[in-house]
This record gives structure tokens, sequence and C-alpha cells, in this order.
């Protein structure tokens, strides 16, 4: 972390008064460079709680004055590495997209300094709270636009326990494209009859982006055709891994602000949906599930018992969501024989290669040249060879020498003896066939004659 020395200039304050001892000075501003997963944040000021462990970020520290939490949030232009050596020009906050988590405790009273460095106004929506209407941050509604330069304040009660976003509401489609949002956790302030204590406690945002391949910056007007998949801004193998001792006990928040919904599958281990941004689900709701639906604009916090040893697929489970930089317009060319017609285009085309005429799994092996800045189709190597995988995916390692409150990677897990899948060498049995196979299910009693039909166009109409 690094911090920076903003213009703090007269304080705009938004919807309500607050007190000219909180405009006294502003809380100076945090700032991250790192991609990498920073440890949790423990409480040194205010109330104890369970911290989370943001995938690929970090938590927002913040200053008490006079028993308030005050935090410092800076919109500003951002550069993103979403995987190593793959960059992206991004709105966000305090240096990173998506901003920092904000973490505190069931009846906290909660003052956020938001400062505008964009090229444009801003707002910022605190997605699922319940606030004072003139704090809720949607421009021109409950409040004015914040303009560029100027700081605004937003101060209320964190009233209930659970996973939270937060987003512009000024230009939304924009700032959101452009990776505007953040997540936020409201802890229980004690024992919770629908909240358990967890030993590992982990969140992320889901979200997409469409960058051409060999640019930078995002395309502000895609509705539906984006091809970057991102959790956190990060694409696999860009994404860090979940490492958990076996025995955990496990939570994960997942809030999605892309255009879609993305069902999030769990290899090796089943798990109950425990949460949603409206609040913990009653016991008596829940059921085991190993995928769960996350829709526009949701969260979901699932929870599971780590107790299988291993380097579990974690995922989204539609399969070009786990796949980078694809083009649209690419055809399907399962199938064509390219024989002879490949050397006769290298003749003009030195670089050309085939791709996908027996599907698109030699491109998790191929080194082939890319534009300068695009992120691989498919890529990463696993001990067995490449993981021929992209975008949303990573893994869940379980291991039972994993130290409590060690997050760092165990690295590659040694299946036992015996216990992987290995190749037959024997001889194969012809297999067994059912005698209606390729036939009829309901065979003719006698085959019927040939039978000569002549089609005629109709006529009588002029014209036609």
């Amino acid at each position: 972390m690094n911090r920076r020395n903003l213009l703090t200039g007269s304080a705009a304050l938004a919807a309500t008064a607050v007190s000219q001892v909180a405009l006294a000075a502003l809380p100076e501003p945090v700032l991250m460079d790192s991609t990498a997963t920073a440890p949790p944040l423990v409480p040194a000021t205010g109330r104890p709680y369970n911290p989370v462990v943001t995938l690929n970020g970090w938590t927002l520290p913040w200053r008490m004055n006079q028993g308030i939490k005050e935090f410092h949030l800076v919109a500003e232009p951002v550069v993103r590495e979403m995987a190593p050596g793959f960059k992206v020009n991004m709105w966000g906050y305090n240096g990173q997209s998506p901003g920092p988590t904000i973490e505190v405790v069931e009846g906290d009273r909660v003052r956020i300094f938001v400062t505008n460095k964009l090229p444009e106004h801003t707002t910022i929506h605190w997605h699922g709270q319940r606030l004072p209407n003139g704090m809720d941050g949607v421009g021109g509604v409950t409040q004015r636009q914040i303009p560029v330069g100027k700081t605004f304040v937003y101060e209320f009660v964190a009233r209930r326990p659970g996973t939270f976003m937060y987003h512009p509401h000024a230009d939304e489609a924009i700032q959101m494209a452009m990776g505007m949002m953040g997540l936020w956790v409201t802890h229980p302030k004690g024992t919770h009859p629908q909240i358990d204590t967890v030993d590992r406690d982990f969140c992320f945002l889901l979200n997409a982006f469409d960058v051409d391949p060999g640019t930078q910056t995002p395309k502000i007007m895609t509705m539906l055709d984006f091809n970057i998949w991102s959790w956190n801004s990060r694409v696999f193998p860009g994404i860090d891994t979940l490492n958990v001792r076996k025995g955990d006990k496990v939570r994960i928040r997942v809030g999605n602000l892309t255009m879609t919904n993305h069902p999030i599958h769990l290899h090796g281990h089943e798990f109950q949906v425990t949460g949603t941004d409206g609040g913990p689900v009653p016991r008596s709701a829940r059921w085991p599930e190993v995928t769960t639906d996350i829709a526009v604009g949701q969260m979901r916090q699932i929870d599971f018992l780590a107790d299988e040893e291993g380097d579990w697929a974690f995922h989204c489970h539609k399969s070009h969501h786990t796949m980078g930089a694809m083009g649209h317009s690419f055809p399907t060319m399962i199938g064509v024989d390219h024989r002879g017609l490949v050397k006769k285009i290298q003749k003009l085309v030195p670089d050309y290669m085939v791709m996908g005429e027996r599907g698109m799994a030699d491109m998790g092996e191929m080194e082939m040249p890319l534009p300068d800045n695009t992120a691989p189709m498919m890529t990463g190597a696993g001990p067995h060879g490449p993981v021929e995988m992209g975008g949303m995916f990573t893994l869940l390692k379980v291991r039972r020498d994993q130290k409590p409150g060690d997050y760092s990677d165990p690295g590659w897990y040694k299946q036992p003896p015996g216990t992987q899948a290995f190749e037959w060498t024997g001889e194969l049995p012809n297999p067994a066939r059912f005698k209606a196979e390729g036939g009829s299910a309901m065979p003719l009693a006698k085959k019927l004659p040939n039978i000569e039909v002549d089609a005629r166009k109709p006529t009588g109409h002029a014209g036609h």
C-alpha cells in the first residue's frame, strides 16, 4: 500500500449535514498497486470481527473519529493487470478495480469521504444497504452528482449484517463498464442464529469487459458480447487460488455486477447458500448444492466444510466464460480438412496457423503469436500438462498441513498412489450392442413399394 496527497478543498455534503469536526481533516487515502491477494486486515480499532480475504484484492483501512469509522474512497482512472502481461485501462477506486473491500460491524456508524478524480461527475450507491434516502447515491434523485475534483461525504449506520456492493449511480453503464465497483461486508455484532463462525472467509466480484485483442481500453457500449470474463478483474491463471486447511469451515461471498448470470461451480465438495444481499438465509430454507446461479446485481454466500484434500476446480460453468480474448465472429472449423491449404496460405501469411479443425484443445499447447497486451484464449500449466482454461477459473486447494491463518499457495497436490486416473493398456473387448441399434423402434411389418412424387409449383397468381 502507499499513500497519496489529494486536493482536499472544501468537502461537499451528500444530502444531510455532517459535523464540522468531521470536516476538519480528511482521512488520508490509502492506495494499492499490487494485484496479489492481501492478508486479512485484523481490526486494530473498533469492535472485533473475523476479517474476510478478498481474492486478488484488499480491505480498506479506516480511522476512528469520535466513535465513527471513517473511510476515504478515491474514484480515479487506474490500470489493472488482469493477467501477467495483460493490462487494461479502467476506472476504479484507490488505485484498483474493483475498489477495496469495506469491512464494518453491525451497528457501526460509518462515514465515507468520496473524492472524484474521474474526468466526469460520479456518485456511489451502497447496493443492498438500509440507510437514509439521501445517502443512497442515485445522482439527480437523492443527491447532486459529485463534480470533478470535489469530495462528498456519506454517513449512515450499518444496520444489518451481510455482504453488499458499491458502484456508481451516475453514467452507470459507462462507469461500471470501466470497472467501478467494490464489496462491502458488514459482520454480525455478536452470535447470530443464522450466521456460523467460519475458519476462512473469502470474497470477490464477478466482472466482464470487452477488450479487443491488442488494445488496452474496454469498449463501453457492449451489451452482451463480452470477451474478458474475470473475478475481481483477474483472469486465469492470474486469479489466485483459495488455500485452506483440511477440516476448515469455509465461506465464499460472490457478487455479480456483470451483464449476465453466472453458475458458479465447486468440485469435490457440497455447499449451502447461506446468505444473499438480502441477508442470511434461514436454516430451514437451505439445501446442498455444487453449483449456484448468481444473477445480475445479486450476491451469494456459500458455506462448506473443506474435508476433501486436493486441488479442486472452482469456476463459472458457462464454458465460454472460462476462456479469454475470444472473437465473436470466429467460425466453427471442426471437421474442415486443411491439408494442402496451410502451406499455400503461409506463403502469403507466414504466421498463419490452423485453429479449431479438431476442436480448440490445441490452443492450450500452442505458443502462437498474439497482439501485444492480449490475454491468451486459454492458458495455464498444471502438473500434468496444459489446463486449457481461462477467464473465471481458479482452484480450491485443501491441505491437511496448511496451518491456521496461512493463506500461502501450498503448490500442486500429489495424489496418493492408486488414487489417480490412469491409461488402460490391456485388450479392449468388443462392446455389446443392442439388437435394435441403428434401426427403428417400431419396425414396419412389410416393405413399402417405391412411390414417386411429382411436386408442382402453384400457379394461377399473376406475377408468381
